[in-house]
């Protein structure tokens, strides 16, 4: 009888595993929820596809006050530039629900983007839709999409989220320019390191 309980645990535990991968957005998938509309810190209402430029769109799931997201507040300033250069949107997503009435609300967002002198949008993810349309875990977590909506990476910005002066390769800055130049990423999926997406605890 307890073979007979482990072996279902067993079972059960792979299904679970496999339902949790097949939420995760693959490689070379359409991105979901293009036309959702969400608060940017301007005030409008914009959606990642507003946002798509002639070579594509950067997403990063971030926050205020996340202290990977702080060691890295330079990289994501240069990268918001990298896009512009490169003919590529950027739009910024703060999935932090649970803070939404502290460090992570809408106000101190304002704040925050105008502080950081940001200068790409910066939005308001309502209970966490579109990071759970993504599987997005992680802040900083970011997926970058060629002008067909594709996912051509996912991952991390560069191969050091705690020390900028040791990075050896800057991931997302590899991709876009490969992609604007009609190649093939070369790698395209690393590890985000980051702190959690601080969704809202289920109440039974």
């Amino acid at each position: 009888m307890k073979k007979i309980t482990l072996l279902c645990s067993l079972i059960a535990c792979f299904g679970l595993m496999a339902l949790k991968s097949n939420l995760l957005l693959p490689i070379g998938g359409d991105m979901p929820m293009q036309d959702h509309k969400m608060l940017d810190v301007s005030g409008k209402e914009i959606s990642m596809k507003d946002a798509v430029k002639g070579n594509g769109v950067l997403v990063m799931f971030s926050c205020n006050t996340c202290p990977y997201v702080i060691k890295n507040e330079a990289r994501i300033s240069n990268l918001s530039d990298f896009t512009t250069k490169l003919d590529f949107g950027m739009i910024v997503l703060n999935s932090n629900e649970a803070y939404r009435k502290d460090e992570d609300s809408y106000k101190s967002m304002q704040e925050f983007a105008k502080e950081k002198k940001l200068n790409c949008a910066y939005v308001v993810d309502a209970d966490y839709q579109v990071a759970d349309a993504f599987g997005a875990n992680r802040t900083p977590e970011c997926y970058l999409f060629d002008k067909n909506m594709k996912l051509v990476y996912h991952g991390a910005i560069d191969d050091n989220a705690n020390d900028a002066a040791a990075v050896t390769r800057n991931h997302l800055i590899e991709a876009m320019t490969e992609i604007s130049q009609g190649k093939t990423v070369s790698i395209p999926e690393t590890k985000s390191v980051g702190c959690s997406i601080k969704r809202k605890a289920k109440v039974n």
